[in-house]
């Protein structure tokens, strides 16, 4: 079949049979019909308007979430569609922290029913806004406190709808489907990119009374800083879609930064990847479209990283400022290299999905004691040691009671031609992606986080070491060899796309 391929490239085929199409088509023993539909490359792209009501707890951070009171830009589920004649591939990306596995199943599921589609040809993400509500359960819930998996409870309130809006938009974005041309590239954009975990001169206690080498997010001007406790990853990779005439589809870029912010409190966004959005829009002039325009912004590798340099001495930004200036800087190179991307009339999609088991990991007994003691009058008690280890209790025994002893998660990996699209339910950090895009047999390649689900940070052995906020029970669920067994599947997977 590659040889029959071949030969479609070289005649410039599209849209119709040629001579030697047909004696290929014969010599496989195919059905010709089939095989012309499979010869079109279409794509379709849609978003779906996701921004909840006011007055729900905005999560993202420690203590109770506060009400939204303003939305400064509306959040979004952002869809692409591409379809070689043969296979579908769906990616959806939605403006929320973290979304649990959960709400994509049945998104998936009812997807399936409605399309065909199989739910391993699709792979969902959230973007990781901490400008939003919650989808862990219930009408709010902050980022500890989704410590169950799994627990086969109805949808309640928000997750619901949702799933309804991530449904509505692939129906939309499969309405839109037409024939296609495709390309991809990356640039690198090291400004924005920091690597939060930083290596102290003295160890530091956390919320467990345990020492650490490492802080994250330790200040500026901080006279115990050593160095940066790991790598960055500067690139900004992107597929980019056209209708046959070059009008722009859609265009999926992949950075890896964790968030902006810079947002008031109360404020819902969608940070800098709703901003990349739109802005990649306006330099690619593609407003006001028949059907729209999508741009769309996924999260890479960033569970260590963020946009904040605490080796040089603070900035100061007005509020959305450095959100902007940082989705603008990625737009403009993407438009840099955009202008020599050769997009192709066809390409072969192929999907390869497993499921594993991790272990989940436990307290130990004095972490245990300690949890208890501290939860006892916990009310009217003060944190002596660390300012969240009565958060950090209440979480631990939380996790400890709802959580089975295995967790079972999705791992994807999909194919665009020469180019690979990894999919991990977690806040993978930057060394991991990079591993990945190192030792792949595609290239390039890159990792979407948070995909089909999310299970806390993902930290590799070497910084759980360290220590650190990533790598705390609670925030880390899972086994210490975890990232080492994830990276080594996505390798195998890759493998079978051939």
């Amino acid at each position: 079949m590659k040889y029959c391929e071949t030969i479609r490239k070289a005649i410039g085929f599209f849209g119709s049979f040629s001579i030697l199409t047909i004696l290929c088509q014969i010599a496989m023993g195919q059905n010709l019909l089939a095989d012309s539909e499979s010869a079109i490359f279409r794509a379709g792209a849609s978003t779906s308007n996701i921004t909840p009501p006011l007055g729900l707890g905005i999560v993202g951070n420690f203590g109770t979430p506060p009400p939204g009171v303003h939305v400064h830009d509306e959040l979004h589920s952002r869809t692409l569609v591409l379809d070689d004649g043969s296979t579908q591939l769906v990616w959806v990306i939605v403006d929320n922290v973290a979304i649990k596995r959960e709400v994509f199943d049945e998104a998936k599921r009812q997807i399936q029913l409605k399309t065909g589609i199989p739910v391993s040809h699709m792979m969902m993400s959230a973007t990781h806004t901490h400008s939003c509500i919650g989808a862990g359960g219930g009408e709010t819930g902050d980022e500890l406190g989704w410590c169950s998996w799994n627990e086969q409870k109805p949808l309640v309130g928000y997750q619901n709808f949702l799933v309804e809006r991530i449904v509505d938009g692939i129906i939309i974005a499969r309405n839109n489907l037409e024939p296609a041309k495709i390309g991809w590239g990356s640039g690198q954009v090291p400004q924005h990119v920091f690597n939060r975990r930083w290596k102290m001169k003295e160890k530091v206690i956390n919320p467990f009374g345990q020492m650490d080498q490492v802080r994250m997010n330790p200040g500026f001007e901080n006279p115990d800083l050593l160095v940066p406790a790991g790598p960055t990853d500067p690139e900004i990779a992107f597929v980019s879609v056209q209708s046959m005439d070059g009008r722009p589809i859609a265009l999926m870029a992949n950075y890896s930064l964790h968030y902006v912010g810079g947002v008031p409190k109360g404020h819902l966004s969608a940070d800098y990847f709703g901003v990349f959005a739109d802005r990649i829009q306006q330099l690619l002039g593609a407003d006001r479209q028949d059907p729209p325009f999508v741009g769309m912004m996924s999260n890479g590798t960033s569970g260590d990283i963020n946009n904040l340099n605490f080796g040089t001495p603070a900035e100061k930004h007005t509020p959305y400022e450095k959100m902007r200036l940082v989705a603008d800087d990625l737009a403009k190179e993407v438009i840099r290299v955009y202008a020599n991307v050769k997009h192709q009339d066809w390409v072969k999609l192929q999907a390869a999905q497993k499921e594993i088991s991790l272990e989940v990991r436990r307290a130990t007994p004095e972490m245990l004691k300690n949890s208890h003691a501290l939860m006892e009058g916990s009310s009217t008690k003060k944190s002596s040691q660390h300012p969240l280890e009565i958060i950090f209790a209440e979480s631990l025994l939380q996790m400890e009671e709802e959580w089975p002893d295995k967790v079972d998660i999705i791992l994807q990996a999909f194919r665009i031609g020469d180019l690979g699209v990894a999919g991990i339910p977690f806040e993978v950090f930057a060394e991991t992606g990079l591993e990945i895009k190192f030792k792949s047999n595609l290239q390039p390649v890159f990792t979407v986080s948070l995909a089909n689900g999310w299970g806390g940070y993902l930290p590799t052995p070497e910084q759980h070491a360290l220590g650190g906020y990533e790598t705390w029970l609670t925030v880390n669920k899972v086994e210490f060899s975890a990232s080492q067994k994830i990276v080594q599947e996505l390798l195998a997977l890759f493998q079978t796309l051939e």
